[in-house]
């Protein structure tokens, strides 16, 4: 089994990271660090082949931070950059994995703008056959 998370860099990607160690290291399970980097538009062209690759890249530019951190925390980590929808691209995951989680952080988004907008939470709560852990950035959090 594994503890899946998705991660950008954002301030809730940040604060998900903390709590994906502490549940890792809780049930001894690696980490499997997800990066949905779906270019938009057609998949057609060399500009989509050249905006593709930077997406790839600031995704395993935002991985290696991660890493970083799994190390420091002494738990096992896997890398994956996969050319979907961050959505699909845990759920994928989830599923390669055998997750017993998926983590992510939320930006903060009202809960009716997330299901107009199609927020990657909101799809994973509706979407996931494992348990959805979304963890809300510091501003989310009510004194």
């Amino acid at each position: 089994m594994s503890v899946v998370l998705g991660y950008d860099e954002s301030p809730g990607a940040e604060r998900a990271l903390h709590v994906a160690l502490e549940v890792a290291t809780a049930f001894g399970e690696p980490l499997v660090l997800v990066y949905g980097a779906a270019a938009p538009g057609a998949a057609a062209g060399e500009e989509y082949r050249a905006h593709r690759e930077a997406v790839r890249q600031a995704g395993r530019s935002a991985l290696a931070r991660a890493v970083e951190a799994a190390d420091e925390a002494g738990v096992p980590s896997t890398v994956e950059v996969v050319d979907e929808k961050p959505a699909q691209a845990l759920l994928d995951a989830a599923e390669r994995h055998r997750a017993r989680v998926i983590i992510v952080g939320s930006w903060g988004d009202s809960p009716i703008r997330g299901a107009l907008l199609g927020s990657t939470p909101h799809k994973l709560l509706h979407l996931s056959q494992v348990p959805v852990l979304c963890v809300p950035t510091a501003g989310d959090v009510a004194p």
